[in-house]
């Protein structure tokens, strides 16, 4: 008789306790990454990367927000994961930190559809975190990769269902502040046929007053395979967020006296978001189209969007946003001079049209229209990149990339003269990197790369109030070097260690003005310098206990920066620790036992580009645990629970840079708790 899936599941449990950081069995010489285009051994690759698997993802996580899953990959560093209608700001080595809400500066990419917009601009809110089989970060500027806000990346791959057993899953998640998940997964392969499809609904109140977060998510992946090696695969991603509140942003007198009040006016103005999203997705792939690969890949993505603003004034934004695109590459290895080469060449075209209008408010009431315009950012690209065998060892990589960017408004509004305008930018990316595979598990590299940054839409806001273009702004380019060494030991110890250093022209830095409540301006700042020191270590020290650590020490200044008849020359750049540390200790036990500590540090930042409004460093500390409670003939039934800030530290969830009237601070949660079961048939 065959032993049922969930006994068998119970007893590997039982033998072998998994290693959350790699597949059970896998070795990090082993992974294959995939975002960096060409599909390579990680330790074969001259960039910084890191790869996060399953395990640390859905292992005993309340699955919110991608902080949850990120916090042990150096040079990467998250905030405003409590404020859902701005919503998680990424930074990686200081690129993405200028975003006021959503992501700039850093190309997300989830399941091969890229989320970030044409002019450079991203949301986070509808990645499946019950669904995420494996994060890839690219931590260092990648415009040869994916063109245009690419100082670094994160790709984001769910499940297809034909890696899992056939099953279906609920999962019951509750905790502080009213916070609930129902989240309901099923897959399964049947054939040629497998699919994964996921559901899910959040309903939280939130620490401070005006942050309610209403949310729902379905997420399906299906599958076909063709034969010869062909298969083609369909994504459908549908949000419906129709509410998530702002509570804005305090002073620090506000701050002292009651942390988890809303800002001025929010409440009044009942600040916040409302979305409603559907990504559709169609790719194909040949691994067996003549002598190489051929992969092609189209999307649709429509977005609803309507948001009120936590000041008066013009502060109602509506838009609806039309975006679409489709790549195609092609793959081949063959040899060169006698020596292997693989390349990988491809053209991409995508388009952004969002129909935008801006609206007044004063004492709660809608009144006239202060914008009206039609933006539409094309993008257009080539690119080529080739891996060159020099020795079984030394692996020369080339790249380059061509984007021709065109943005464009049609000014609609009829209260003013007519502003509409026009901008186009032709950039070439390359980047070049020689991989050193001294030993089968041990690497060191090299690379030099170049990146490319156009302000968005939001960015090329005109100061004067009005709509069209800013002139006076440009685009940020970046220059990136690297040095890494990364391996593991025959102890269970890997480590990955890299020095890097960016010089950055025309900085694009936020600013309000004075009388503007609290609208983000943008301007470019000259040059800066990032440089640091970035270290990951794990060790599986014992088969059930496993540390690792990730060390990030930086330095982010500006070189050249005047504004306002002000000097910035050699300040730190706002919103970013120069330092951070965060630690993990895993324990595995018999039958699904587990238990993780983390603890957290984040080093001090300052607020603003004249350096006087400084914010302290803090330690986190977090816990979380959960046991197979029941293994029957067809059920598996899982209990874990969690608790976050542990020795309740007051500190920020986020820091607004350059704000006005002092309105810099949005605290964090003190302890919060969660517990959940998940029921598996």
């Amino acid at each position: 008789m065959q032993t049922p899936k969930y006994i068998s599941l119970f007893l590997s449990g039982l033998i072998a306790p998994s290693i959350t950081t790699t597949a059970h069995g896998q070795t990090p010489a082993d992974i294959v990454v995939t975002s960096p285009v060409i599909e390579r051994a990680l330790y074969e690759t001259p960039a910084a990367m890191s790869v996060v698997r399953q395990g640390p993802i859905h292992e005993g996580q309340a699955r919110l927000k991608l902080d949850e899953s990120l916090g042990q990959v150096p040079g990467v560093f998250l905030q405003n994961q409590e404020n859902f209608a701005q919503g998680e700001r990424i930074a990686i080595r200081g690129f993405g930190a200028r975003a006021p809400f959503g992501v700039r500066g850093v190309t997300i990419m989830v399941d091969g559809i890229p989320y970030t917009l044409p002019d450079g601009q991203a949301q986070l809110d509808a990645i499946d975190l019950d669904t995420a089989e494996r994060i890839e970060v690219i931590r260092g500027p990648a415009s040869v990769l994916y063109g245009n806000a690419a100082g670094g990346v994160i790709s984001v791959t769910t499940a297809d269902g034909r890696r899992q057993a056939d099953q279906t899953s609920i999962r019951v998640t509750g905790g502080s502040n009213d916070f609930g998940k129902l989240s309901i997964n099923n897959s399964g392969s049947n054939g040629p046929w497998s699919h994964n499809i996921s559901a899910s609904a959040l309903n939280y109140e939130g620490y401070r007053d005006q942050a309610k977060v209403e949310k729902y998510l379905f997420n399906t992946k299906l599958r076909r395979e063709l034969g010869d090696d062909r298969s083609v695969t369909a994504i459908i991603n549908l949000l419906q967020n129709p509410r998530s509140e702002d509570p804005g942003a305090l002073k620090a007198d506000q701050v002292e006296a009651d942390r988890s009040q809303a800002g001025d006016s929010t409440e009044k103005l009942n600040a916040g978001q409302t979305v409603d999203q559907q990504v559709l997705g169609l790719q194909y792939q040949d691994l067996s189209a003549g002598p190489g690969e051929l992969r092609i890949k189209t999307f649709y993505m429509r977005r609803n969007f309507e948001q009120q603003l936590p000041y008066p004034g013009d502060s109602r934004i509506d838009y609806d946003r039309d975006y679409f695109g489709a790549r195609t590459d092609y793959r081949q290895s063959l040899e060169l001079a006698g020596l292997p080469f693989r390349y990988v060449a491809g053209v991409e075209a995508r388009e952004q049209k969002d129909d935008r209008i801006r609206r007044n408010v004063e004492d709660g009431k809608l009144q006239g229209l202060s914008e009206d315009e039609l933006q539409t950012a094309t993008a257009l690209s080539a690119f080529a990149q080739g891996d060159l065998s020099l020795t079984d060892q030394i692996t020369l990589s080339l790249g380059s990339r061509f984007d021709r960017i065109h943005l464009k408004i049609s000014d609609d509004y009829a209260g003013d003269e007519d502003r509409s305008g026009r901008q186009t930018f032709n950039e070439w990316s390359g980047s070049a990197g020689l991989s050193y595979r001294y030993r089968p598990s041990h690497q060191a590299y090299a690379n030099i790369s170049t990146a490319f940054e156009t302000p968005t839409f939001s960015e090329f806001a005109n100061p004067s109030g009005t709509g069209g273009f800013n002139a006076g702004v440009e685009p940020q380019k970046s220059l990136n070097h690297e040095l890494g060494l990364r391996g593991e030991l025959n102890n269970g110890m890997n480590y990955d260690v890299t020095l890097f250093w960016i010089n950055v022209r025309d900085e694009l830095i936020p600013y309000e003005l004075p009388g503007s409540d609290e609208r983000t301006f943008y301007r470019n700042a000259g040059d800066t310098t990032r440089k640091g020191f970035e270290a990951a270590v794990g060790w599986l020290f014992t088969p059930s206990w496993r540390i690792n650590s990730a060390l990030t020490l930086a330095n982010y200044e500006f070189d050249t920066y005047r504004a306002d008849g002000n000097s910035y020359d050699n300040n730190r750049l706002p919103g970013l620790p120069e330092q951070t540390w965060s630690n993990r200790l895993q324990w595995h036990g018999l039958g699904g036992k587990f238990a993780t500590l983390e603890t957290r540090y984040i080093g001090d930042m300052i607020a603003d580009d004249a350096n006087e409004v400084k914010v302290d460093d803090y330690w986190l500390l977090n816990l979380r645990a959960g046991d197979n409670l029941y293994a029957g003939q067809n059920l598996l039934l899982k209990g874990f629970a969690g608790v976050r800030n542990l020795t309740d530290r007051n500190h920020f969830a986020n820091v607004r840079i350059n704000a006005n009237y002092g309105k810099y601070f949005e605290p964090a949660s003190g302890r919060t708790w969660y517990a959940g079961l998940e029921f598996v048939f």
